[in-house]
């Protein structure tokens, strides 16, 4: 009868010890380069989404401006010589900053703060002056 009584008092300390390594999930970190779907037919990290994310909001920012705003669309003569609408403009902004990046990459490396701040400079410019 005490083996069973012993037995009884041990069981759950046996299944609890158990059940405490089970249960503890190991926890991953956040990688920028990991991909978001593994099984996806293109490597989308967080990066490439937000990147995508911004072109296609600042698309539809343009394209909402175009309707609501500018029917007839904004053409201005800037200092190219180029007569340009909105859309041009941000054309012409994303073309010159992945430029500003590749060249700042080739030249210098990371990290890509700077190239980020003259790129920013250079939207600036495009949609004032251009």
């Amino acid at each position: 009868m005490r083996l069973l009584l012993a037995a009884l008092l041990l069981l759950p300390t046996a299944a609890l010890a158990n059940w405490n390594s089970v249960s503890a999930p190991k926890e991953e970190s956040f990688s920028w380069t990991a991909p978001l779907w593994p099984s996806f037919w293109m490597a989308w990290t967080p990066v490439t989404f937000a990147l995508f994310c911004g072109i296609f909001g600042a698309m539809a920012l343009i394209a909402t401006l175009e309707i609501t705003r500018y029917r007839d669309g904004v053409e201005r003569r800037g200092v190219f010589g180029l007569t340009t609408t909105l859309g041009d403009r941000l054309f012409i902004t994303l073309l010159g900053t992945a430029y500003i990046f590749l060249a700042w990459l080739g030249l210098f490396g990371q990290p890509v703060w700077a190239p980020l701040g003259i790129s920013i400079a250079w939207g600036l410019f495009v949609f004032w002056k251009v």
